[in-house]
């Protein structure tokens, strides 16, 4: 991704809320400017407090928030919000007022019906950005948008077409902002899929996408990686054999795995995962995660074939490759750091998880 970034142009602003863990965040920033995507205040507490000045949070912003975002900005962050309506921005900018505050935002366009974000076309784009920017207290720094759309796409040709949307929904809007007399200082898309395909990023000044640091079965389907390029696997240990019912039970449930079935909608369905060997990572042919609950996994043959019972004894270990990395590593507190294509852990990397700063 980060040759991709440099052949498109643009900055690259990796969103972090995959890994949650300043590790591999100071990898992804690595040659660029330092800054980041979070989605929760916590992640920028915890990021600021590993050296990371230049943080954008990128769900929209409520007043309640706005204290904690005050805290963060004074602690030393560039931390920007974003939002997506006049009345919205009227309400950072009387509040940043009242309370003697600056505080950086960036309106949110949506580029393809999918989420929030104001229409590319809306008045409600200049009146937003002319609050902000006619603000003692709030401070306008540019646009933004996600193009959650291509996770629907079934070719990487769509995925294109959903990023030339993507770019031209910002571009479009900051382009009528700057001919309003105003400064329009950040252009920024990002999604993995669209910055893996995107014909050219011209107008843009940088790209956030997330998930690609690890990748996953969802990815995969999209056409974005291979399964053997996922990163994340989950460990997991046989603890029952279900012969009259052809199952594996699993210690791996969906606490650890997560019941995302993302690839459901997918040409080829994971179920809740793929199995692989304990040592060398790669997928075991035939074998997949079929069902989970809440601490139990169930390891069934994607054809129904017999499983081969006695290949798989009780304590049998394996290696799951998650549907959604960013769901499954939610459910962790660190990752173990595993040497190439042996079982050996060479070390753990900590991740932070929750939704308040500390």
């Amino acid at each position: 991704m980060c040759k991709r970034a440099r052949s498109l142009g643009v900055d690259l602003r990796p969103h972090v809320k995959t890994s949650k863990s300043a590790d591999i965040a100071r990898m992804a920033t690595a040659g660029f400017t330092g800054g980041i995507t979070v989605s929760t205040l916590a992640e920028a507490d915890y990021f600021g407090r590993a050296g990371f000045g230049d943080i954008m949070y990128a769900v929209g912003i409520v007043p309640a928030k706005l204290g904690a975002v005050a805290r963060l900005i004074d602690s030393g962050i560039d931390l920007k919000v974003i939002l997506d309506s006049a009345q919205t921005a009227r309400a950072v900018a009387d509040w940043a007022e009242r309370h003697g505050k600056r505080i950086p935002a960036l309106l949110e366009i949506d580029s393809d019906d999918h989420r929030a974000g104001l229409e590319p076309d809306s008045p409600e784009v200049l009146q937003a950005a002319e609050i902000l920017s006619d603000s003692t207290g709030a401070v306008f720094r540019g646009v933004m948008t996600h193009a959650g759309a291509s996770y629907d796409c079934t070719s990487t040709e769509q995925i294109a077409r959903i990023a030339e949307r993507e770019r031209d929904s910002v571009v479009h809007c900051a382009k009528a902002i700057r001919e309003a007399g105003m400064r329009c200082e950040i252009v920024s898309v990002g999604s993995t899929p669209t910055a893996t395909f995107a014909p050219h990023l011209e107008g843009v000044t940088e790209v956030r996408a997330g998930v690609y640091v690890f990748q996953d079965l969802f990815q995969a389907g999209l056409g974005v990686c291979r399964p053997e390029d996922i990163a994340l696997t989950v460990l997991t240990t046989v603890i029952g054999q279900k012969r009259a019912f052809n199952r594996l039970i699993t210690d791996a449930g969906g606490l650890a795995l997560s019941k995302d079935q993302g690839t459901a909608v997918q040409a080829v369905d994971r179920q809740y995962g793929l199995v692989c060997d304990v040592e060398t990572g790669r997928t075991i042919d035939n074998l997949v995660v079929s069902g989970v609950h809440q601490e139990h996994g169930l390891i069934s043959t994607i054809d129904g074939a017999p499983l081969p019972f006695d290949r798989f004894p009780v304590g049998t270990q394996f290696r799951i490759l998650p549907n959604h990395a960013c769901m499954t590593a939610a459910a962790h507190d660190r990752y173990h750091l595993v040497d190439g294509e042996t079982p050996e852990v060479t070390g753990t990397w900590p991740r932070h998880n929750g939704w308040a700063p500390a």
